[in-house]
């Protein structure tokens, strides 16, 4: 399981950066057109704004499944190593929780898109297509994050970390 975790996680992570150099090259083209010949690509700020949807998503796994999400833990830096872990996995549930709902919801509102007929409005592309690009990625880091909710492990180093990140003397106060 962990073997296809970090499989997907990568991948997912090599489409999200092919999308960011796509986006800065549909960029850069608008840019250049709308500066030589005062004409901008058409269209360019609806492929950015599917681009970047579908390149937050794409990060999403690998973020969840390397630990490396942004955590606060300033009110837990004298709590025991349990403690922490403990917290670390309500955590990833509230994540997998989180996750699998928007997850569900985007693949829902790709059905629903694709039933209305809804397009963008230059390009005239469907907007189910960015829902349902971005509706897998968004499982599968619920899935992760639930395995780690469950198992305590994850892809960083086959747990949550076990280092305290604050220097040991570093929160006592100088009389």
């Amino acid at each position: 399981m962990e073997r296809t975790f970090e499989w997907l996680a990568k991948a997912l992570a090599i489409v999200g950066g092919v999308v960011v150099v796509a986006i800065t090259l549909i960029t850069t083209a608008s840019i250049v057109g709308r500066w030589l010949f005062n004409s901008p690509l058409l269209g360019d700020t609806e492929l950015v704004e599917y681009g970047m949807a579908i390149v937050v998503a794409c990060f999403l796994p690998i973020c969840q499944w390397r630990g490396e999400n942004i955590i606060v833990d300033f009110f837990t830096t004298k709590s025991t190593q349990r403690t922490r872990d403990l917290l670390d996995r309500f955590g990833a549930l509230l994540i997998a929780l989180m996750l699998g709902l928007i997850a569900w919801r985007t693949g829902l509102g790709a059905i629903e898109q694709r039933r209305y007929g809804s397009v963008t409005m230059l390009l005239q592309w469907p907007d189910w297509y960015a829902y349902a690009a971005i509706s897998a990625p968004l499982g599968i880091a619920a899935l992760m994050a639930l395995y780690t909710a469950i198992t305590g492990r994850n892809g960083a180093h086959g747990g949550p970390p076990t280092h305290n990140p604050v220097p040991e003397g570093a929160l006592r106060q100088e009389p």
